[in-house]
């Protein structure tokens, strides 16, 4: 049995279940290597099930070996299927991921499944997916990679009259000629005043002489996600300006020099908040300085003001401080590392001291 689920057999034992009945689509895969979008696990102490449609089965026999595929039909539902389970192997408390479904789904499955106890589990599956391993970090070390390609050839587009639209096209372009699979979330291009919005949507806009360009990027190979931003400047960067990206750079390098495990994730929050704060822009970074990546884009643990979780080997975090200032623009800098025994490997190579286009 793999060593995911023997820890999935530890939760059960921990949480005092027969079965856990896994719906969130990223735990399914981690699990079981299932890549389907449409599907339920069922693990019970004995047997370890796959439940999925016509679409799919032979994708999860391929993909899923160590499960029990069974393809659902319209005479065969999923409840059905998983009541069969639930009687042939007299199952008495029957968990399930209560962050991830839906209201409706939960009294659906409540009054029709024949289990007297349907008990909610919160992230303890999710958890099974912090420390990456070695497989996982190479998936995630190439995806940065092809971030980093298409960085260095975004530049050469960006020039004045040039719309944010276009130059998002061009990114996602490049990065699937460099072997990504999708996007791993919707690509930001930010300029001028668009900028000071950390999540802006890339519009219309065209590219003016003295704007910042934010580019936060990313792209999923074999499944897992990468992570970028890089700000540059078209023209002659003003004093402020300058003195906002230095400030950004300044709070990203003092978190990467302490980079290490052992350390809560609010620690390393702090050492660039405390540096931006100093510099006099406080109240313009309004975010949390990371978070980890996988086959999500947002994962726990994160580096926040919140964050008691102490950071470990085999985390992957990003380390993006940002300064936004409305009607005059933003900078945010951001690489992903993975956190090693004694500090951290960055992914990112592509150069951060300020570029002028």
């Amino acid at each position: 049995m793999s060593e995911v689920l023997n820890k999935v057999q530890a939760v059960l034992n921990e949480k005092g279940l027969d079965a856990v009945l896994v719906s969130d689509g990223f735990n399914m895969r981690n699990i079981s290597g299932f890549t389907g979008a449409t599907g339920y696990l069922l693990i019970t102490k004995n047997t370890n099930n796959l439940f999925t449609d016509s679409r799919y089965t032979v994708a999860a026999k391929n993909q899923a070996p160590e499960f029990d595929v069974t393809e659902i039909s319209v005479q065969k539902n999923y409840i059905a299927c998983i009541n069969e389970v639930i009687k042939n192997e007299n199952i008495k408390t029957l968990g399930f991921e209560s962050n991830e479904f839906i209201y409706s789904t939960y009294l659906r499955f409540k009054e029709k499944l024949e289990v007297p106890e349907f008990v909610p589990i919160t992230d303890e599956l999710t958890k099974l997916r912090r420390v990456k391993t070695a497989e996982e970090i190479e998936c995630l070390r190439q995806a940065e990679h092809i971030g980093d390609i298409a960085f260095k050839e975004i530049l050469a587009h960006i020039k004045p009259g040039v719309t944010e639209l276009e130059i998002a096209a061009k990114l996602e372009y490049i990065m699937k000629c460099n072997g990504a699979e999708k996007l791993s979330f919707e690509t930001i291009v930010a300029s001028g005043l668009n900028s000071a919005k950390p999540h802006a949507e890339p519009g219309e806009k065209r590219i003016e002489v003295g704007d910042f360009v934010t580019m936060d990027f990313g792209c999923m190979y074999h499944g897992y996600c990468s992570d970028m931003t890089r700000t540059v400047v078209v023209g002659k960067a003003n004093r402020k300006q300058r003195e906002i990206y230095d400030t950004v750079l300044k709070a990203q390098t003092a978190v990467l020099d302490a980079l290490k495990p052992g350390m809560k994730g609010k620690e390393y929050d702090k050492i660039a908040r405390d540096i931006i704060a100093e510099a006099g822009y406080g109240d313009c970074f309004g975010h949390g300085l990371g978070h980890s990546v996988g086959l999500e884009i947002h994962e726990s643990p994160r580096f926040s003001v919140m964050e008691e979780e102490i950071i470990v080997p085999g985390n992957i975090m990003t380390v993006e401080p940002g300064i936004y200032i409305p009607d005059f623009g933003g900078v945010r800098i951001e690489d992903m590392v993975v956190i090693t025994e004694d500090g951290y490997e960055n992914f990112a190579h592509s150069k951060k001291e300020l570029i002028e286009l």
